[in-house]
């Protein structure tokens, strides 16, 4: 009797662990997907963490691009705003200047030169020396005494480089004298007549050291309306001889 329940309980003790085990396997199988899959979806999410990581550094940085075009146009328009008033500017003080030198022309066979006066500048120069301003000085001292002139102020250069950057070069130097002349002795503005005429008309061989230094000059030409000075003198009176009554036949 004692065998046969000793029997009984070894089979029940076997069967609950073939049972424990079956239980076991299964529930790995059925969890093991599971697992896989939330492994799955977390590098998933990862991923997407990343790609939202480039896309908004991507997008950052367009950003930052985008502004600093948009600054970039800003100042170019600003820029182009301020060269297009110069141009006005410019092209307002051609017509004053164009008309001005309209007037002298109708006039110009009453103009005769009365003085003039040559500096010369160095290779590539448009400032004056002490020795250019001396000359400048001597003749300023005839200006007091003219009336009704006019200063006819021609550039030149030697045949060294582009005819562009010639005649840019010719009218800095005659800018120059112009500014010396103006701003020591007080002419107007409106007894300027600047010519720049870069190499060409050359009074010298541009083949010679001394004929391009000759042509690196800067000539002033004092003219004066002869008809206007002539109107402006006091015409002299004719004598009356004195009548004696008491003379004649």
């Amino acid at each position: 009797m004692k065998r046969i329940g000793f029997l009984w309980m070894a089979a029940t003790l076997a069967v609950a662990g073939v049972t424990g085990c079956a239980t076991k396997n299964y529930v790995r199988t059925q969890t093991a997907p599971i697992v896989e899959h939330t492994d799955q979806l977390d590098q998933k999410t990862q991923a997407n963490n990343q790609k939202i990581h480039e896309v908004d550094s991507r997008a950052q940085d367009g950003i930052g691009k985008a502004q600093t075009a948009a600054e970039q146009a800003a100042q170019n328009a600003q820029g182009a705003t301020q060269a297009a008033g110069q141009a006005n500017e410019a092209a307002n003080d051609a017509v004053h200047r164009a008309d001005s030198l309209d007037s002298v022309v109708k006039g110009l066979d009453q103009f005769k030169q009365v003085a003039d006066v040559t500096v010369t500048f160095g290779f590539d120069k448009a400032m004056l020396t002490s020795d250019d301003k001396e000359q400048l000085d001597g003749f300023a001292a005839q200006l007091g005494s003219a009336k009704s002139y006019i200063l006819e102020v021609t550039g030149g250069t030697d045949s060294i480089g582009s005819p562009q950057y010639n005649y840019d070069l010719s009218q800095r130097r005659a800018d120059a004298v112009v500014q010396y002349l103006a701003s020591k002795y007080g002419v107007a503005p409106h007894r300027f007549y600047l010519i720049g005429i870069g190499e060409d008309q050359a009074v010298a061989d541009n083949k010679t050291r001394d004929g391009r230094k000759q042509n690196r000059r800067v000539q002033v030409q004092l003219l004066s309306n002869m008809h206007d000075n002539d109107q402006n003198a006091q015409p002299s009176q004719p004598s009356t001889p004195a009548v004696n009554p008491g003379s004649g036949r």
